[in-house]
């Protein structure tokens, strides 16, 4: 029965106890966890805004689901225990029992806690669904024998791992990537007869057209896209119906194979069970592949930002080639300046995003004879990331990347004033010459006509007709654009 105890000298309410093998725990009378939670929620008081991740609760929900549908099939748990631990599941699916999972990730590194958690969340939540009270007698479904039947945290975890980072990639990532790869796609097009300079090391080049700059983001994304989708294979293997160590103890005989293919039918994505499972849970080599996709496109993010703040850059005394969107106020002290902040956005998720994937490259690299005890922070790590980057793709295109416009003054001011234009020379009157042209340009800051003509090494009219930025460019085509996969 819930109790009144005095803690300290303040009266706490509403507390019952709960037993586990260690012992008797108080745990707050109103909640579904049970003592495993409450010792790890006592005993981990590390980073509490740090929670497990709500993914990774709601994936628990699928597989324990799965589970018991896959027990009951192979006569090892009834059907009325099935239909409460599903009837549970599908409440935590359904965002009922938020509030239930309080455990941060800086736990054991097996998850065994939080794996706890779940287990003793709808063994409780069965009980009172049966019309009982909490703390009232012994629950009908145990949390181990029965929620947790033919199962380890050792599998279950990483099966959590992998089922939130594949609907998270799926969900949230790669729709947030294709939107702006579309809209960067779209903008090549419309800028693909602009002509701009170009810029190596910072400095000027020969010319190319702003569709072809752009072209070159929309291949970096695209890229990106393909080496991220080609990582979901790996990641729909499971570690469920590997148990402690791999060997499957105590699962009853085809149960992998079952309890992955209903957490595909539950899902709807193609679940399977690993292959291997001794792989599946001593090693999260699927984790850190898949990530390392993110670290790409993270790497891609920043440049592309950076490139585009940098043209955008100005008004008046800078580069000022793109016009952006101008969303908010940019200071507090100088009135009227405007900053490109999607963009530093941009770059901010990309660092963080760097340096998750240094984490989860530790993290995948400590697996352990049979089992990797990194796994709560590479599942935090990766989550993060697959939704930073999904998350911030959304908001750049929408704040920024659609409304981008050339600033066609800006343009054509720095594709005249290019010294690099000589370069068209070359083939007529030799390197060495044409640096002579621009060196006395530059020094006497005059045109490059005009140093070419007073050299004597060209005539104005040949002059025209060898320096036509439009020739330099190569050929204007869409085909300088990738295919898009859909």
């Amino acid at each position: 029965m819930p109790t009144s105890e005095k803690t300290n000298g303040t009266l706490s309410k509403d507390f019952r106890t709960e037993h586990d093998t260690m012992g008797d725990v108080q745990v707050p009378g109103t909640r579904y966890w049970g003592a495993q939670t409450e010792r790890s929620r006592n005993n981990f008081k590390i980073g509490p805004e740090a929670s497990m991740p709500e993914e990774i609760i709601m994936a628990f929900a699928y597989l324990k689901k799965a589970a018991a549908y896959a027990n009951t099939d192979l006569g090892v748990l009834t059907t009325d225990k099935r239909d409460l631990i599903a009837l549970a599941c599908q409440e935590i699916l359904d965002g009922k029992l938020d509030g239930e999972f309080p455990l941060v990730i800086w736990q054991t590194g097996s998850g065994t806690q939080s794996n706890m958690n779940v287990n003793e969340v709808i063994a409780n939540r069965t009980h009172v669904l049966q019309g009982n009270q909490l703390g009232e007698g012994k629950t009908y479904i145990h949390p181990n024998d029965d929620v947790n039947k033919s199962q380890s945290s050792n599998d279950t975890f990483p099966t959590a791992m992998y089922i939130a980072a594949y609907k998270m990639l799926i969900d949230i990532t790669i729709p947030g990537i294709e939107k702006l790869r579309d809209t960067l796609k779209l903008k090549s097009e419309d800028f693909k007869s602009i002509i701009k300079i170009g810029r190596t090391h910072l400095m000027d080049a020969t010319p190319l057209t702003l569709g072809q700059e752009f072209s070159g983001y929309v291949s970096q994304l695209e890229h990106g896209l393909k080496a991220l989708r080609n990582t979901l294979d790996h990641l729909s293997e499971l570690a469920l119906g590997g148990t402690a160590v791999g060997t499957g103890m105590n699962t009853p005989g085809g149960y992998d194979v079952k309890v992955a293919a209903y957490i595909a039918e539950f899902t709807d994505l193609p679940f399977r069970t690993a292959e291997n499972k001794y792989e599946a849970l001593s090693a999260h080599d699927a984790i850190v592949e898949s990530h390392g996709a993110l670290k790409q496109i993270a790497v891609s993010l920043m440049m592309i930002a950076n490139n585009i703040r940098m043209l955008a850059s100005g008004p008046r005394c800078s580069i000022g080639e793109l016009h952006l969107p101008e969303n908010e106020p940019g200071s507090s002290i100088m009135p009227g300046k405007v900053n490109p902040t999607q963009n530093e956005a941009v770059t901010m998720v990309a660092a963080q995003v760097m340096g998750n994937d240094v984490t989860i490259s530790i993290a995948g690299s400590n697996g352990q004879f049979q089992l990797n005890v990194f796994k709560t922070v590479m599942a935090a790590n990766f989550l993060q990331s697959a939704r930073l980057i999904g998350d911030v793709c959304a908001s750049f295109n929408e704040h920024c990347a659609m409304g981008i416009l050339p600033d066609h003054d800006g343009i054509k001011k720095h594709l005249e004033n290019s010294l690099m234009l000589v370069t068209a020379l070359n083939p007529h009157i030799g390197y060495d010459n044409a640096a002579k042209i621009s060196k006395k340009a530059l020094k006497e800051n005059k045109t490059l006509r005009e140093a070419a003509v007073e050299l004597k090494l060209v005539t104005s009219e040949q002059f025209d007709l060898w320096v036509k930025p439009a020739d330099m460019v190569g050929e204007i085509s869409e085909t300088l654009l990738p295919a898009v996969i859909s």
